[in-house]
């Protein structure tokens, strides 16, 4: 059985992205959002168990989409409410001899196979790594009417996969749904948890605006070229 486990969650409705189809479906390149992600999580790990999570009404519609793409083998488990139930229906969906989860928005399909490696790599010597970028732009916070500049050299943004030991994701996911729960580093920082960093990717973006996606292609057509 595999000793790796990931979890995909599609759950997003796409509204900022507009049109009809949730993003997750939307096409990029020359193959959906999701598949894209599916079959990189595949390429980079072969023998890895992966699940994707999915509302009850997208279930239908993606094996529809799947069915006329080249699409890496997965299983596909409902979603919930919120994220935090998602992610819980996707762990229960896992083979309890899956020792490494990983946890990764479907929306965010131009990780590198080099990135996922090296996170589960990290993962053999942490119970939760998660890869940040440092921002490029400046901040301030706001406080009634003024505001002040706040030193981004001590901000991150975070990003996903996020790769845990199974068994102490699956403990914190024992816990009630709270919403300070952002991602699921909130979720195992809240019964002691310890967070490690790891350098990610300035490409790994979420696709949440038109602009994302056109940024998206840009990149997929930077990728095809180098490979020629």
């Amino acid at each position: 059985m595999a000793e790796i486990g990931i979890i995909i969650v599609a759950g997003g409705s796409g509204r900022r992205m507009g049109g009809t189809l949730p993003k997750q479906f939307m096409m990029l390149g020359n193959e959906p959002v999701l598949a894209r992600t599916i079959n990189r999580m595949r390429e980079a790990l072969p023998s890895s168990q992966i699940v994707v999570v999915l509302p009850q009404e997208h279930v239908e519609l993606w094996k529809n989409i799947a069915a006329r793409f080249e699409v890496a083998k997965h299983e596909i488990a409902l979603g919930g409410k919120e994220r935090f139930h998602s992610v819980k229906s996707g762990i229960e969906a896992l083979s309890d001899d899956v020792k490494t989860i990983a946890v990764h928005d479907a929306v965010r399909p131009l990780f590198s196979k080099k990135l996922i490696i090296k996170l589960i790599l990290e993962a053999e010597k942490h119970d939760a790594v998660i890869p940040v970028v440092a921002p490029a732009d400046s901040y301030r916070v706001i406080d009634g009417e003024a505001s002040k500049i706040i030193d981004r050299s001590m901000l991150r943004m975070v990003q996903t996969p996020q790769v845990f030991n199974a068994q102490t994701l699956r403990k914190a996911y024992e816990q009630p749904f709270s919403a300070e729960f952002t991602d699921d580093a909130s979720v195992v920082e809240s019964m002691g948890g310890v967070i490690a960093l790891c350098e990610g990717e300035r490409e790994n973006i979420k696709l949440t605006t038109p602009s994302d996606m056109i940024f998206a292609e840009a990149i997929i057509e930077a990728e095809n070229e180098s490979e020629l």
